[in-house]
């Protein structure tokens, strides 16, 4: 893996942006949905399929934001795209950059809100883990980021603008001559596992997926793209069908009762239902394993009989169980569990013969690690909600 644009500074801050224009952005549009703005602005139908495709790769594939740039298309035809359009991605407000090179990026969308993305480098790829929504609805317990409210939805341009702003900072975007889809990658693997649940914003995050996965952009596999869900039942099998990438589950709990603490969506669909879904999730086999992701809580869920219990809850699934030591945040609830704990229950479950990886906690010195997401505005905003853990009732 390449090394990464070299760091000066821990923490980066940015100016704001000027204000932005009332002109259509083309970032986040499906190729139809180009297609017919295109044809609304002027461009001849004959023309439209030609013209969509060369915008497209300017935008995804080269990262051009100027249409002057777009040195392929007539000078009229560049007018009048500047005329009518605009190229915008989320504005970074703030870049930390953690010991362990794990990059955090505070991030403004529309309306002022923030997120946060996180770019994790390793030996043989780097992970960008994204959101979906601002705050989320479900309260997870155990998670910084269920103490934010829902404020809304990201749109599909935020949610894949969060890719482009990332290739930029990483100095990704493809030089003349060179050819991004054969060299090695910086931002190899996305995860939908950063703030929201993407199933409670499936036609956005399906969209920008698409746009992520097209081969004539940035072009990653399908098997490149992990979404994380809590368990929203109902849009399990769509994600398959529609979007086409890895699962994964949030789980954490092998009893009902334990779950409708730690994640409270367990109370609308169970853990039967969503195992039952799971059997029979379209994508599934030995080569595109569902994830179980499962924090490691002190004396909540941590015990040899909840390892026992989990492998056989699994059983004929294809799967593996990906360990993660809790990250504790300010006011958290719960405790992480021993590392002698966490190696005796991940024993259990690889004798059992699944995969059981102990994930390695990244970016806890700059609260970038799993579960720690929180935008700067709701910290300063709610301080008492910040340091409180939510109900879990």
């Amino acid at each position: 893996m390449p090394a990464t644009t070299p760091i000066t500074q821990d923490v980066l801050t940015f100016p704001r942006k000027m204000p932005e224009t009332d002109r259509l952005n083309l970032v986040g549009l499906t190729r139809d949905a180009l297609r017919d703005a295109l044809i609304a602005a002027g461009t001849p139908e004959k023309q439209s399929k030609m013209r969509t495709n060369q915008v497209w790769q300017w935008i995804y594939e080269k990262g051009v934001r100027d249409f002057d740039q777009m040195t392929n298309l007539a000078k009229p035809f560049r007018a009048l795209l500047a005329d009518n359009f605009s190229i915008e991605i989320p504005e970074v407000v703030r870049r930390e950059v953690s010991e362990d090179g794990t990059r955090k990026y505070l991030v403004r969308i529309a309306g002022g809100h923030e997120v946060e993305t996180v770019y994790i480098p390793e030996e043989d790829r780097g992970t960008l883990c994204i959101s979906s929504q601002v705050g989320c609805t479900l309260t997870c317990s155990f998670c910084h980021t269920g103490t934010q409210r829902l404020v809304r939805n990201l749109t599909a341009g935020e949610i894949i603008g969060q890719v482009m702003l990332a290739r930029d900072d990483l100095g990704e975007w493809p030089l003349p001559g060179r050819n991004p889809k054969v060299e090695s990658r910086l931002l190899s693997n996305i995860v939908l596992m950063g703030m929201g649940e993407p199933l409670y914003n499936f036609d956005a995050v399906r969209d920008a997926m698409k746009i992520a996965m097209d081969p004539e952009g940035i072009s990653l596999s399908r098997r490149r793209i992990t979404l994380s869900t809590s368990g929203v039942v109902p849009e399990i099998a769509r994600t398959a069908e529609e979007i086409g990438c890895l699962l994964a589950i949030s789980f954490h709990a092998t009893t009902d009762d334990v779950r409708d603490q730690l994640v409270p969506i367990n109370k609308k669909w169970n853990i039967a239902e969503l195992l039952e879904a799971l059997r029979t999730y379209p994508k599934l086999s030995n080569s595109e394993r569902i994830t179980f992701e499962y924090v490691m809580l002190d004396g909540v869920n941590d015990r040899d009989e909840d390892a026992h219990r989990l492998i056989e809850l699994i059983r004929g699934i294809p799967a593996k169980i990906n360990l993660i030591p809790f990250n504790e945040w300010p006011g958290a609830p719960y405790k992480r569990s021993s590392n002698n704990r966490i190696r005796a229950f991940a024993d259990i479950i690889y004798k059992a013969g699944y995969a059981s990886p102990i994930r390695k906690p990244r970016g806890e010195d700059i609260m970038a690690a799993c579960g720690q997401l929180k935008s700067e505005t709701e910290r300063a905003r709610n301080p008492r909600r910040a340091q409180t853990p939510p109900d879990s009732a």
